[in-house]
């Protein structure tokens, strides 16, 4: 009977009917707004492992424990990079440029000097090739999303001159507000 003409009507009206069901549940269900960006300080959730922009990871107390970092002769604050260009080869679209020069120290050894590290965020993909590759854990990715202005060049960071202190956004780097599911900060209309 399916192979019939009127049996292929009837399964087109059947589902028909389901597509208009879900339609119509949907159209008396309660809509809910969320009230981005005047609430986005008390209610926003962006999870941690969301790639917002790239950054470099600074020395901290616990990473002068390790032996790489002393022999390094990094202090707190001072940055991990090396300038070894792992991240700049890696990159598939051209996204990070570094310059760098040799520098001669006083036991005769030489030593790659950066000079400047220039991310272009509006060229990224966050595709974190650049964060696989750094053998010094160096760079990272964090889930500070907003990056919007007017003009593209401002979208060229140089990550060595800049010490990133989180974003806009409080508690941004453990992922803002604490996550509750189903509850959101919302208007219903």
């Amino acid at each position: 009977m399916s192979n019939s003409y009127f049996g292929e009507i009837g399964a087109a009206v059947k589902t028909l009917a389901t597509g208009l069901k879900i339609t119509m549940k949907e159209y008396f269900t309660p809509k809910s707004t969320e009230q981005y960006p005047e609430n986005r300080k008390t209610t926003l959730h962006v999870a941690k492992r969301h790639r917002g922009r790239l950054v470099f990871k600074r020395v901290t107390e616990e990473d002068l424990q390790d032996a790489k970092i002393q022999a390094r002769g990094l202090k707190v604050g001072d940055y991990k990079c090396t300038a070894c260009t792992m991240c700049e080869k890696s990159c598939p679209n051209d996204t990070i440029r570094i310059t760098a020069h040799m520098e001669t120290l006083e036991d005769g050894k030489k030593k790659k000097v950066l000079d400047d590290y220039l991310y272009d965020l509006g060229d990224c993909m966050f595709c974190q090739l650049c964060v696989n590759a750094c053998n010094f854990d160096a760079i990272e990715f964090t889930n500070d999303f907003e990056n919007s202005v007017f003009d593209r060049s401002q979208l060229e960071l140089h990550l060595d001159k800049e010490v990133y202190e989180g974003g806009s956004l409080p508690n941004l780097i453990n992922g803002g507000a604490p996550l509750t599911i189903g509850k959101f900060n919302t208007k219903t209309k």
